[in-house]
């Protein structure tokens, strides 16, 4: 009977990611010496108990180190992708806001002209 291969929780995590970032399940079962069938349950627990559901070999499910789950790759993508887009729209609303004080100046500064003879609301240019 052929002996059993145990995989480190590492190796565990990085054949998900790459399975989670769309690579073919089918090459990557062939490059690691598994079965698909062993990389889909991987996938599954990661999906359900992230990082910590894949216990490295001869840990205990309850003394597994515990973490936060990690995210895949493209949902961190997306979103940096939207803090970026968050910072950009406040930006420009402190613009809008600028141009609106500055509009609004030069509005409250301008001098009507009332009629043929009357000022202008602006100095002439010396040319």
């Amino acid at each position: 009977m052929p002996q059993r291969r145990k995989f480190s929780r590492e190796v565990k995590l990085a054949a998900v990611e790459r399975m989670l970032a769309g690579e073919k399940v089918a090459a990557l079962a062939k490059e690691l010496g598994v079965v698909q069938k062993l990389l889909y349950h991987w996938r599954a627990k990661y999906l359900s108990g992230g990082a910590a559901a894949l216990r490295s070999p001869g840990q205990h499910p309850r003394t597994a180190a515990v973490g936060p789950p990690r995210e895949p790759a493209d949902l961190a993508q997306a979103r940096a992708r939207i803090v970026e887009l968050e910072r950009k729209v406040g930006q420009q609303e402190l613009e809008l806001d600028f141009f609106r004080k500055a509009l609004r100046q030069v509005g409250e500064k301008r001098q009507p002209s009332d009629g043929p003879g009357a000022s202008s609301s602006t100095r002439q240019s010396r040319r």
